[in-house]
């Protein structure tokens, strides 16, 4: 059942759990605390998946190979992606529309949805291959018209 669901349904039933332990936290320890410990674990988290998914790319962690997988963040119109440019060396896209960000204001997470979301992309791509450079400078879940992913292999000196 998990292999074909998708990773936005995922995150919904992640952040249903997460949801009353962060109000917990929040309580005991003040937000901040419980902002802090909540973007701790799903870093660590996300350099875990992106270990597992290089181990699984066939080949190797290339930007191709993660250019392949793109399509499990997409799943089920999660995200809309206009592509600027992709090719060996450069994988440029923006996002402009995340459900994601949807998903998590229509549970109340607004608040955090950048930590168990957008939180998981440069930390994702150092597990994935550290020889990958991710910029992106504004997210639609913290208020922007679009997300402006960029990676670019990293060249490898002589």
């Amino acid at each position: 059942m998990t292999e074909s669901m998708g990773i936005l349904q995922r995150r919904r039933i992640e952040a249903e759990i997460i949801k009353p332990l962060y109000e917990e936290m929040k309580a005991a320890f003040g937000e901040e605390a419980a902002k802090a410990v909540i973007e701790r674990a799903v870093r660590k988290a996300a350099v875990k998946a992106g270990q597992d998914f290089a181990a699984a790319a066939p080949g190797g962690a290339s930007l191709e190979n993660f250019a392949a997988i793109q399509p499990l963040w997409t799943q089920d119109d999660a995200l809309r992606i206009e592509t600027l440019r992709q090719d060996g060396e450069v994988m440029e896209f923006n996002v402009t529309r995340c459900r994601y960000a949807e998903m998590y204001r229509e549970m109340g997470l607004g608040e955090i949805g950048h930590l168990l979301s957008c939180n998981r992309d440069a930390t994702f791509i150092e597990g994935y291959e550290p020889g990958i450079e991710f910029r992106r400078t504004q997210t639609i879940m913290q208020g922007a018209s679009h997300c402006d992913f960029r990676y670019r292999a990293r060249r490898q000196e002589p």
